[in-house]
Parts: C-alpha cells; structure tokens; sequence
C-alpha cells in the first residue's frame, strides 16, 4: 500500500530506520511525545497515531510492558488498556465523526500483527465507503491530512474530554 500526503511524510519514509529494538519501546522512552506521536501516556499504557493509519485518526493504545499476548499483561494493565480504548473512541467521535469503529488486537505475525513481541491495540475510525478504487484498484491510500494535523485534532479532543 502506498501513502499520499505532505513533504513530512515523504522525510519520515526516506529517513534511516532503526534496525533493532522495539518502535514503541524506543517512542515510549524518548521525551519529545509530539515527535512520537504519542497522544497520552497513562500510568501502564500510552496512546499512540499509527505511522502508516488505514485512516486519519488510526490510533494505537499499548502497553508500557513489553510482553507478546494480551493474557501475559497483568489484570491492571489490561482494565486500563480497556478503559483509554472506550475513552479514545470517544476522543475520535468528537474529533472525526465516524460512522463506526473497527477496534482490535492482532496477536502474532497470522493474525496481520505488524509489531508482534509488543502486544497493542488498534482504534481504526471508519466511514462508509472508506474503501475506494484507490486502494482497492491502485493499492494507493489517500489521506486527508497530515500525522501532525491528526495529532493536534485528537490531542485537544483528549484534553476537551478530561477537562
């Protein structure tokens, strides 16, 4: 699948990539969570934009512990995973209105995990007829803004809410 949008993007795709270690690991660790994308951080998962979002507003809530599967996270971890998802699909619904959700974990490389050592959970907002002759025919997805765009739209949703 190939991505459309601003200049920024095309420096992200063409920058080096870090060969080892894990993509949250190293974003959890660093500071700069706007650079990260990283929306908030709770006390054991953080929310982050997908890099490479199906659709404008495609977050991910993950775990600060690096564990595979969903049932290696303790009862804690998981009631708060749980709890920033139905918080977060209402952070979208106010910034995007959707007309539905696909919210999701895929657990191992068969199950279309893409990072499959660092269990996460997927919040796709959805539309009908989202699915296009672009993607379906030219296998080309084209969004309607920017990650950083995106980031300031849910980012001030997220601080609406907990005001």
């Amino acid at each position: 699948m190939n991505y459309l949008w601003s200049p920024w993007r095309m420096s992200y795709i063409q920058s080096p990539k870090p060969q080892n270690g894990c993509i949250f690991c190293r974003a959890l660790e660093e500071a700069d969570d706007q650079k990260n994308l990283i929306l908030m951080r709770g006390e054991r998962n953080f929310v982050i934009l997908n890099r490479y979002p199906y659709t404008s507003g495609h977050i991910m809530i993950v775990p600060m512990v690096h564990l595979p599967n969903l049932a290696d996270l303790d009862s804690s971890t998981r009631a708060e995973l749980m709890e920033l998802a139905a918080q977060f699909v209402q952070v979208i619904e106010d910034a995007y209105h959707p007309q539905g959700f696909n919210v999701g974990i895929n657990i191992g490389e068969a199950a279309g995990a893409g990072v499959s050592d660092h269990v996460h959970m997927h919040i796709v907002p959805r539309w009908l007829g989202d699915t296009n002759f672009m993607s379906t025919l030219g296998m080309t997805r084209v969004l309607p803004e920017s990650l950083e765009d995106t980031f300031n739209r849910l980012r001030e949703s997220w601080e609406n809410l907990t005001k």
